[in-house]
């Protein structure tokens, strides 16, 4: 990663990576993104990640084949470099899979990896401040010697965090707009009602406050939204009978 070609690359990944602002926005296929461009940027085999995905776990996957990943991950019920780094919050630094330790830590794993001829691993979480949206895990062939796994480790992390930055504004982003979707829906529905109160009390010759209270009787007699109902008034479709029910004009 020192030449300037590579630095560019990775500016351009750490760009696309924050921008998620997208109506159209899908957090599976945006974490295949990033874990594909840690595949290219690693020289790894593949990548996959283990996130939040609205309150359940889901996976995003890169590389090929992308049934590698999906293998990798899947196998880590029994533990593994994503799980522990899900679970601890914390990197999971380089590990040889061809050393002993790494098969008595996680068994089925390194079995599978190995036999994927994956030959060192890593994870690193996806962290907000405080709030942990999942983990990147990232699979070297045996071919890749890894004379900079740290220096690794520390890209792969690099771009974890944009990518908890990228879902983070996301979820913001959509939680702000469902607010002001839900705030313009009652500005909306108070201005409808405002102006059929004021035809009733123009139309009956009595005050808002009585038109109101007829409103109101009829909405919860019929059990229909107050809106609904002055709708129905302002399109002129609702009888002023049925309306004025039991009310009686006052003297």
């Amino acid at each position: 990663m020192r030449d300037r070609t590579s630095e560019l690359r990775l500016a351009q990944v750490l760009v696309e990576t924050a921008n998620t602002l997208d109506d159209d926005f899908d957090p599976e296929l945006y974490l295949g993104r990033v874990a594909g461009h840690c595949v290219e940027l690693l020289d790894a085999s593949a990548a996959g990640v283990i996130f939040d995905g609205f309150g359940a776990p889901a996976v995003a996957i890169g590389g090929h084949p992308r049934e590698l990943a999906l293998d990798l991950l899947g196998v880590q019920h029994g533990g593994g470099p994503c799980v522990e780094s899900l679970g601890t919050g914390l990197p999971v630094p380089p590990v040889r899979l061809t050393a002993a330790e790494p098969a008595q830590r996680w068994p089925e794993f390194t079995e599978l990896a190995r036999r994927h001829g994956i030959g060192a691993t890593y994870a690193v979480p996806l962290r907000q401040r405080e709030t942990l949206l999942g983990a990147l895990n990232v699979f070297v062939p045996e071919t890749s010697r890894c004379p900079h796994a740290e220096d690794e480790l520390r890209l792969a992390q690099a771009i974890a965090d944009a990518a908890a930055v990228g879902l983070h504004n996301h979820r913001a982003y959509t939680r702000y707009r469902t607010l002001a979707t839900q705030l313009q829906g009652a500005l909306t529905s108070r201005v409808r009602i405002e102006q059929a109160k004021g035809m009733l009390a123009e139309r009956w010759h009595t005050g808002v406050d009585d038109a109101f209270d007829a409103l109101r009787r009829y909405a919860r007699r019929e059990r229909l939204v107050m809106d609904l109902v002055a709708t129905d008034v302002i399109k002129g479709s609702l009888d002023d009978a049925a309306l004025r029910g039991g009310w009686s004009e006052p003297s």
